[in-house]
């Protein structure tokens, strides 16, 4: 029998984004549980509407510590130390910037400059401030925001992984558009890997350069071509440089990475793509647990490695390239 009809999907629409649930059990009560779960989470940490939990730290800011929930403290943690790492493009405090760009939420302009310098210093991250008895977080200055976007959808994709895994379902799927999370093979019997596509760039949403493989593996991609506006013939996308307060601009289209946790492929493809491909290979090295797939501006597709993954090219006028070299 065909393994389609091994597998069934459920969906929903949460986070802004269409999510899909892949069980081999027909059970739409534990994909009720899963979404509910999505949902929570999503209350917790949203900064597009009131109340979040996130939302009181930023109406708080240079007033007074919020107390939160220790799970979203530990978020926050999360998100700042890798805010802090050296050069890093990774931002938890780019709240301000976000909001003023709009990007993909009606933003079709370029700020003026003076307005870019002005919140450029409203986002250091080290006026983040942490009490780990209290669980309170502080922004010492108004106007500071926290903005988790960055780094939700890879937490809580792991929090449904968990969820599945205490009801004993090890094998299926979760799309939290980009973030795709897999729970063991694709097939009951064989233990094949699940298929994920990798788009290419500004073009049909089944257009793929290639097929990424995958067992057990979380597959997070970022891209230039998700979330965007043209202005005076310019591209600007989404993926801002919290160091200049422009969208990074860089030799790259996309970045995916694979790892075991969401989270990490949320935070790993935020700082490969402000490094670029000779840098975040050169980093990737030391991070055997870490691999990336890079799609660059001149149609090359460039895999750190493959211990994780297998990679079959479908577009041809893509070149690929097998390991950082």
């Amino acid at each position: 029998m065909p393994q389609e009809a091994h597998v069934y999907s459920y969906s929903a629409v949460l986070m802004g984004s269409p999510i899909l649930l892949k069980l081999f059990q027909h059970n739409e009560h534990l994909a009720h549980q899963v979404f509910r779960l999505i949902k929570h989470y999503e209350n917790l940490l949203t900064v597009n509407r009131s109340p979040s939990e996130v939302m009181n730290i930023n109406y708080a800011a240079g007033q007074h510590p919020v107390v939160v929930n220790p799970a979203v403290y530990q978020l926050i943690k999360c998100a700042k130390a890798a805010s802090m790492l050296p050069n890093s493009a990774f931002n938890l405090a780019i709240g301000p910037l976000v909001k003023r760009w709009k990007i993909g939420f009606q933003g079709s302009s370029v700020p003026p400059a003076e307005d870019i310098t002005a919140l450029l210093a409203l986002t250091d991250p080290g006026q983040v401030i942490l009490d780990d008895a209290q669980h309170s977080v502080f922004l010492t200055r108004p106007g500071m925001e926290i903005d988790l976007g960055a780094i939700a959808k890879g937490y809580i994709a792991d929090r449904v992984r968990d969820f599945l895994h205490s009801q004993q379902v090890f094998q299926g799927l979760i799309n939290l558009g980009g973030n795709v999370q897999t729970l063991g093979g694709a097939s009951l019997a064989s233990g094949a890997a699940w298929s994920v596509g990798l788009k290419k760039p500004f073009a049909g949403p089944d257009e793929l350069i290639g097929v990424i493989e995958v067992n057990g593996k979380s597959v997070v991609t970022s891209g230039t071509y998700e979330r965007w506006f043209e202005f005076e013939g310019k591209h600007y996308h989404h993926i801002l440089d919290p160091r200049t307060g422009y969208p990074l601009d860089n030799a790259l289209h996309s970045v995916t990475i694979i790892s075991q946790d969401s989270i990490d492929g949320d935070i790993w493809t935020t700082l490969i793509y402000g490094m670029g491909v000779e840098q975040g290979c050169a980093c990737l090295a030391n991070k055997p647990g870490i691999e990336a797939i890079f799609v660059t501006k001149d149609r090359k597709v460039v895999l750190s490695s493959q211990q994780l993954f297998t990679f079959t090219l479908q577009d041809p006028s893509y070149q690929l390239s097998l390991g950082c070299l």
